[in-house]
Order: structure tokens, then C-alpha cells, then sequence
């Protein structure tokens, strides 16, 4: 009944422009089609929005994102800091432009200034403009790494990071009470630039980010001996890392920056790839060819919002192999700590943030330089808190963030995982290498060598509709309830678990308190330095199982990590067929 009443609201109501009520009706005979687009509102989560373009409450266009806006701005107004305005950016997806301006005008119509980027620009940049401006709150219209279908509307809070889930929730409540779509307030651009509530900004931005991000150079001179003549294959994805990604890397001194063309413009098709996401090989084939071309020996690639980095090195063998996001983090903090050592700028209460579900390497790395590991729950607006308590209003000094999938953050200029700094850092660390007669690849070999050869891996189920998402609950209540510590070959020498908030020992059985928030997410301590992970989405369907092991070779623990994946999914699997 809702879908059928709303399908009528939205194609014969006055508010709705022509091209939605066009797209509207060419699908009037497909019940099953209005059912989908209509049966509930697009949910904003504690990220924002994320769903696929077109026509319908639960889908993402100018309605539903005028309609979060205004929810963003009731709430701004809430907190009385609607005169220090919100910035907004967007990638190069389709309707990003669109919906960033739509986004603009509710808050120009809600009497909130509107710092909108003249074209697109990377989310850390939209993280740092918050920042920057002393903006009360920032939008990014992005869908990271997801297939053309899609796109988002990404919030930030006042501190430049994502908005916490407390702010998120209140955020929600006020979307839901907006109960007539079409009462947003809304202020045309003309308008809007003339009551000098939308500003336009641009290189300005651009200049004092790039600016500061230099000042995390860890090696400049380094950087600008070597970068004469070391060659690097970049890539953008079509994305919005084209810019500044070249810039940052030109004036840090990397003179031989190599393109892959047909991936340098922004293109909302992604034409060349199956996926715009670094962490697939197959989204670098082009530029594998043309390091191959070029006798290159580093690859990088950013995803579209450029918040992502991945890299592609060369073996001993000369073959082009893909590292991992944990490998790239932790190459990259041993560089970071150990070029501050060395130049006795390594501070004494420095710390370093990481996800519960990335590499147990790290720690590894952390106690040999003597620096706090701090862990968090898995999202990067986690680390973004800690830097806000620990750093901003703490008396300890951030050093280095990152996560397994892909994100990497240095200095406390942005509070998101910045692509554009990663990819500073990444190419000025192969020169350093460089300078030691060494690859990337060997460097990392070097770096197992040093801490233990460490493997991690990752098992995804997607399941179907509500069904799955019993079925998924139904697993991880069976885990708990049944206290399940023996899979196979494997039993848990203790379980943390996030949901209520204790890690207990199983041997003994005691128990002592978890300090994170919250969370459906059941971490399984095992011997001999293993560990895995299971964790649930909130949204979907889905769940993931993460694995880590460290051996005294690769090959060893290539071994061990199948044999303990294979050993859990014999107990996992079944859970989720029942």
C-alpha cells in the first residue's frame, strides 16, 4: 500500500521534475520494480546515505538528498552553529555535481552558508576544508569504490572527522520527522551567492592543503634527490585523485610521474575497469601494462574519492604483485618510525591507531620502537576519535593510522583515511629504499624478516534479503550462547566480545572489561600468534571472517593461514545454512 501511494505522490505531484516522473513511469507496469523503489526510505546510516541512483524513496536523487540536507541542517541548527556554515564536495560519479549543489541550496535555504567546491575534489580534502573553514559540518557526495549504480552523501562533523554515531543518530531522528518531502527548504543558487549564503572555493583550499600535507614529508631531501629520476605508474581510476595526487608528488620532487591515460579523467562510467577499487588487481591491469612499458618499479592507484590508496611492486622475479593494505600500513609505519628515530624526532608519548582486525604486525612494530598502540573498532572515523582525545585533547602525539582496507592517515590536518598523503608517503619511502639498493618488495621481505612473517586473510558471505540476515544473527547468537571455542584443529585460548563488551580467557574463565562501544563482533585470541575475527555487517546481509597468522616463513605461514581458514569456515559455514 505505501509503495503504490507514494509511486502516485511522486508522478503526479507538481515538486518532482520531469526526467524523475519520465523515469517513474516507464516502469508503471512493474509492480515488483515501484514495490523496490518505494517500500521504505533510503536508510542513512552512521556513515550517511549510500544506495543506487534513481526515482524512489530508497533510492538517491535530488529528493532524497534535499531531505537528509535538511536533516543535517535542522541539527546544525540545533547546536546553534549554523553561522559557521558547511562545506561540501563531490567525486566524479554520476550526479555527484547535481547533488552537492542540491545539497547547497537547503542549507542556503535554512540560512546556512554553503561552502561549495567549484568541481570535484577528494574526500580528506573535503575533511580538511572542514577544518580549515571552521565549518560546522562537512557533506562529501561519493560512493567510494562502488559500482557506477551508485552513489552517497557522506557527513562529517565539526572536527573534520565522520560523524560519530551519537551525532549520526541524532541526525536520523531528524530526517524522520520531516514527514512531507516536499517542504524542504530549498534557496535557488542565484539566489543564494547573492544573499552571500553559497560561496565557491577552490584553489585556495586546494593550495594551503597541499601545503600542509608537505609538512608530513618525513625524507624530503631524499624525496627530491631520488625523485629526479625514480619512475612511478599512477593511476586515478578515473577519479578525483588526478590533481592532487600529480601535484603533491611534482613538488615533493618526483619529476617522472607516469599516467595511465586512459584512466586520468574523471569518468562516471569507470569505464576501463570492472570495479574502481585499488584493493583488486584487476583494476590495475592498464597501468601493470604500462609499467612493464616504462621498466617501472612502483605502482599507485586511488579510488574515485580518493580516500584509498593500493600499490603494485615488482619481485625478484620481475613479476608485478599487488601488497596488501596491511603490508602497505605497515611498511609505511616502520618508515615512518623508523626515519623519526633516526632523526630524533620520534616523540615519547607518540601513538599509533589501528582496527581490531588488522594486521597483528603492527604491534610488532610499535613495541620495537617503544610507541603506544592504540585499537579501535573497524571504520576510519574510529581513529578520527582518537586522534580528537588522544592527540587534539590529550597530551599524546598521533603518529600514524591505518586500516586493512586500504586507508592510510598521517598528521592530524584531515581526520579521514587521505589518499593524497599516502601516495606522498608511499613514493618517498620507495626512494628511500631506492637509496639502499632496494625495491619496495624487498623492503617488505626485509620487514617480515625482521618481525615475522605475518598473513592475513579475509572470507565474505552475502546472503539474501531478510532471510540472510536471520540467518546471519541466528550464527553469531549460536557462537555466543553455545560458547563455541574449538573450530577444528584450532581452539581460542580467549574470546573478546564486543557485544558485551568483556574478553574472557577460556582456560580459566576469567574475565575482564572491553573499552570500546559496543559492537556485534566476536574476536578469537588463538596460540602461536593467530588470531580471527568475525564480524557481521549492521545494514546487510553480509559477514566477513578476518584471519592472521605469523610463521618463521612465507611459506609457512601461507600453510597455516589456509589450513585455519579452512578450519573455522567448517564451523561457520554450517551456522549459516541452518
Amino acid at each position: 500500500m505505501r509503495s503504490s501511494a507514494l509511486y502516485k505522490f511522486w508522478v503526479e505531484n507538481d515538486y518532482f521534475d520531469a526526467e524523475t516522473k519520465k523515469e517513474l513511469l516507464s516502469i508503471k507496469d512493474n509492480p515488483k520494480e515501484i514495490e523496490e523503489r518505494f517500500y521504505k526510505d533510503l536508510e542513512f546510516g552512521t556513515g550517511g546515505l549510500r544506495g543506487i541512483i534513481g526515482a524512489g524513496t530508497n533510492r538517491i536523487n535530488i529528493y532524497t538528498v534535499r531531505k537528509a540536507s535538511q536533516g543535517l541542517a535542522d541539527y546544525i541548527k540545533s547546536l546553534g552553529l549554523q553561522d559557521r556554515g558547511i562545506a561540501i564536495a563531490y567525486d566524479s560519479r554520476y550526479k555527484s555535481p547535481e547533488f552537492a549543489l542540491e545539497a547547497a541550496k537547503v542549507f542556503a535555504g535554512n540560512g546556512i552558508k554553503a561552502f561549495l567546491f567549484d568541481e570535484l575534489r577528494p574526500t580528506p580534502e573535503l575533511s580538511f576544508t572542514v577544518r580549515h573553514l571552521n565549518a560546522a559540518a562537512g557533506v562529501v557526495i561519493t560512493a567510494s569504490h562502488n559500482p557506477k549504480e551508485y552513489n552517497g552523501y557522506k557527513v562529517y562533523g565539526e572536527d573534520g572527522g565522520q560523524l560519530p554515531v551519537e551525532a549520526s543518530n541524532k541526525v536520523i531522528s531528524y530526517i524522520n520527522k520531516i514527514e512531507d518531502i516536499t517542504q524542504v527548504k530549498v534557496m535557488e543558487k542565484d539566489e543564494a551567492i547573492e544573499k552571500g549564503l553559497l560561496r565557491i572555493i577552490g584553489k585556495e583550499i586546494d593550495d594551503e592543503y597541499i601545503s600542509k600535507l608537505k609538512t608530513l614529508s618525513v625524507n624530503p631531501e631524499l624525496a627530491a634527490e631520488i625523485g629526479k629520476t625514480f619512475k612511478i605508474v599512477y593511476t586515478p581510476l578515473h577519479g578525483t585523485g588526478n590533481k592532487p595526487v600529480r601535484r603533491i608528488l611534482d613538488e615533493i620532487g618526483f619529476k617522472n610521474v607516469l599516467v595511465v591515460k586512459e584512466q586520468e579523467l574523471p569518468d562516471s562510467e569507470f569505464s576501463t575497469v570492472k570495479s574502481p577499487n585499488p584493493e583488486e588487481r584487476e583494476a590495475f591491469e592498464l597501468a601493470i601494462e604500462l609499467a612493464k612499458k616504462e621498466n617501472v618499479d612502483l605502482i599507485i592507484g586511488t579510488d574515485p574519492d580518493c580516500d584509498r590508496v593500493g600499490i603494485v611492486v615488482r619481485n625478484k622475479e620481475g613479476e608485478y604483485v599487488p601488497l596488501t593494505g596491511n603490508q602497505t600500513g605497515c611498511l609505511l609505519l616502520e618508515y615512518i618510525l623508523s626515519q623519526k628515530k633516526q632523526r630524533g624526532e620520534l616523540p615519547e608519548n607518540g601513538f599509533v591507531v589501528k582496527t581490531i582486525v588488522t594486521t597483528e604486525l603492527a604491534r610488532a612494530i610499535t613495541d620495537a620502537y617503544n610507541v603506544e598502540l592504540v585499537e579501535v573498532l573497524t571504520g576510519f572515523k574510529f581513529i578520527g576519535e582518537k586522534i580528537k582525545q588522544l592527540d587534539e585533547f590529550g597530551d599524546k602525539k598521533y603518529l600514524f593510522g591505518f586500516e586493512e582496507s586500504y586507508g592510510y592517515l598521517a598528521g592530524t590536518f584531515a581526520r579521514d583515511k587521505d589518499a593524497v598523503v599516502a601516495s606522498m608517503l608511499i613514493a618517498e619511502m620507495a626512494a628511500y629504499y631506492k637509496s639502499r639498493g632496494l625495491t619496495l618488495y624487498e623492503g617488505l621481505m626485509e620487514l617480515l624478516e625482521k618481525y615475522g612473517y605475518t598473513l592475513e586473510g579475509i572470507t565474505s558471505f552475502t546472503l539474501k534479503g531478510k532471510d540472510g540476515v536471520e540467518k546471519i544473527k541466528s550464527a553469531m547468537k549460536n557462537l555466543r550462547e553455545n560458547r563455541v571455542v574449538k573450530f577444528g584443529e584450532y581452539e581460542a585460548v580467549a574470546v573478546r566480545d564486543y557485544l558485551t563488551s568483556e574478553r574472557y580467557e577460556v582456560a580459566t574463565g576469567a574475565k575482564e572489561k572491553l573499552t570500546l562501544v559496543e559492537s556485534d563482533v566476536l574476536y578469537y585470541e588463538l596460540k602461536d600468534k593467530a588470531w580471527f575475527c568475525i564480524r557481521p555487517s549492521g545494514t546487510e546481509p553480509k559477514i566477513k571472517i578476518y584471519y592472521g597468522v605469523t610463521e618463521k616463513s612465507m611459506d609457512a605461514a601461507k600453510e597455516k593461514l589456509k589450513h585455519l581458514q579452512d578450519n573455522v569456515l567448517s564451523v561457520i559455514e554450517p551456522l549459516l545454512k541452518d
